[in-house]
C-alpha cells in the first residue's frame, strides 16, 4: 500500500516536472514569437500568434470563395480534403481561371473593386507587379517561420510576405518519336539553332512564358540574343495552348516543339494511343519554382478561412492531390513530388521569387526580340 502511494506521488511529481519544463520551453519561445508579431504589425502586416486563433476566426466565417489556375479536376478532392480537416467551413466555392484573357478580366475586376465576395486570387506572372496593392497584408512568411502556419518558406514570397505558390512547372521538349528519332532531338538549347531546324521544322510559342525561364541561368542579354536567333530559324509560331500543340505533334502535324511543360506533356501522353509522343529534358532545365502564385485580396470576406486554405494546399495532403489530379504539378519543395524527383541532380534555371516581379518584363523583351511574329496556328 505504501509502495503504491509512493509510486503515485513520484509519478505525480514527474508529471508536474514535465509540465514545468514544457511550460518553460513555451515561455522561452514566446518572446521571439511576440517580437516577430510586433515587428510585422509595425510594418502594417497582420500576424496571428497561434494557429488556434486563425481557426477560431475561420469557424465564424464558415465560407470560402477561391479563384484558381488549378485544373477543375482538382476541385472536388481538394474541397473534400479541406472540409474533412475543417468541417465547420461548410461552403467552399472554387472558380476556374484558365487563360490569360480570364486573368485580364479578373484583374480589371480587382482594380475596379468589383471582385467583391472573392477571397483568394491567382496572380498571373504576366501581370505580377499589378497585384500587391490589392492584397491583404498577412505576414504569411513570418507566421510560417514561427510555425503558426505550416507552409514551406520557399513557397512564400520573402519580400511581399503574403504571396504563396504551391505548384511548380518544369520545361521540357516534346517530340513525335515516329517523325524524329531521339538522337536527332536537340540535346542543348543551342541545337535548335542548327541549319537542320530552319524553316518550319518546329513549333514555338509567341508567348515566351517558358522561354523566359532561361533568364535565371543565362541572364537577360544572352536569352534575348538566343531569342533573335531562334526567330531567324523561322519556326511555326503558335498562340495555342501547350496541350493543343502537343496534340498536333501526336497527330503528326509537327515533329517537335521548342518547349512545353512536363505536366502538359504527361497529360497528352496519357491520351496518346499511338505512343508517338515523348519528351526530352534539356539542361539548364527552366523550372518555375514560383508557379500559379495566389494571395488573399484586401476585400476578402473570409480571410481566416483563406489562410487555412493556402496552408492546406501546401500540406502533404494538398500536394498529393495536386500531383494526382492536376496532374503532376506539386511544388519542387515537396519531397517525393514528381517535379522534385525529376530535377534531382540536374542543372536548373530556377524562376524563384527573385525573378517573380521581373518576369513580366522578361517576357515583353523576349517577345520584342522575336520581331512580333504572326501566329500560324490557332
Amino acid at each position: 500500500m505504501k509502495t503504491t502511494i509512493l509510486t503515485k506521488v513520484v509519478g505525480s511529481l514527474a508529471i508536474h516536472l514535465l509540465l514545468i519544463v514544457a511550460g518553460a520551453r513555451a515561455i522561452a519561445a514566446t518572446p521571439a514569437l511576440l517580437q516577430a508579431k510586433k515587428e510585422a504589425e509595425a510594418k502594417g502586416y497582420i500576424f496571428f500568434a497561434t494557429h488556434d486563433e486563425i481557426v477560431a476566426a475561420a469557424r465564424k466565417e464558415g465560407k470560402l470563395v477561391v479563384r484558381t489556375e488549378l485544373e477543375p479536376r482538382n476541385f472536388e478532392p481538394l474541397i473534400n480534403g479541406f472540409k474533412q480537416k475543417y468541417p465547420f467551413i461548410t461552403d467552399v466555392r472554387l472558380e476556374d481561371i484558365p487563360n490569360t484573357e480570364a486573368h485580364q478580366r479578373s484583374l480589371l475586376e480587382i482594380r475596379s473593386g468589383q471582385a467583391k465576395g472573392l477571397d483568394i486570387t491567382p496572380l498571373a506572372l504576366d501581370f505580377a507587379t499589378e497585384y500587391p496593392p490589392h492584397l491583404m497584408k498577412h505576414d504569411v512568411a513570418g507566421m510560417a517561420k514561427h510555425g503558426v502556419l505550416k507552409i514551406h518558406l520557399g513557397m512564400i514570397h520573402p519580400g511581399e510576405r503574403n504571396i504563396v505558390s504551391v505548384t511548380g512547372a518544369i520545361t521540357v521538349v516534346p517530340y513525335n518519336r515516329k517523325l524524329i528519332s531521339e538522337d536527332k532531338v536537340p540535346n542543348k538549347w543551342d541545337d535548335f539553332l542548327k541549319p537542320e531546324f530552319k524553316g518550319k521544322k518546329f513549333v514555338a510559342d509567341i508567348r515566351p512564358l517558358r522561354e523566359a525561364g532561361l533568364v535565371p541561368a543565362w541572364g537577360l542579354e544572352r536569352t534575348l540574343e538566343f531569342a533573335r536567333k531562334l526567330a531567324a530559324q523561322q519556326p511555326v509560331w503558335s498562340s495555342s495552348s501547350a496541350s493543343r500543340v502537343n496534340t498536333a505533334i501526336v497527330a503528326g502535324e509537327y515533329p517537335l516543339a521548342f518547349t512545353s511543360t512536363f505536366n502538359a506533356i504527361k497529360r497528352t501522353m496519357d491520351k496518346d494511343r499511338t505512343g508517338s509522343l515523348n519528351y526530352k529534358i534539356i539542361e539548364p532545365v527552366p523550372t518555375r519554382i514560383v508557379d500559379q502564385p495566389s494571395a488573399i485580396l484586401n476585400t476578402a470576406n473570409h480571410p481566416h478561412a483563406a489562410l487555412l486554405w493556402l496552408e492546406f494546399l501546401a500540406s502533404p495532403e494538398g500536394q498529393e492531390i495536386i500531383d494526382k489530379y492536376e496532374p503532376l504539378r506539386a511544388s519542387v519543395f515537396t519531397p517525393g513530388s514528381f517535379h522534385e524527383q525529376l530535377i534531382r541532380g540536374k542543372k536548373l534555371s530556377a524562376v524563384d521569387w527573385d525573378h517573380f516581379n521581373k518576369f513580366e518584363d522578361y517576357q515583353a523583351k523576349i517577345f520584342a526580340a522575336y520581331g512580333l511574329p504572326k501566329a500560324d496556328i490557332k
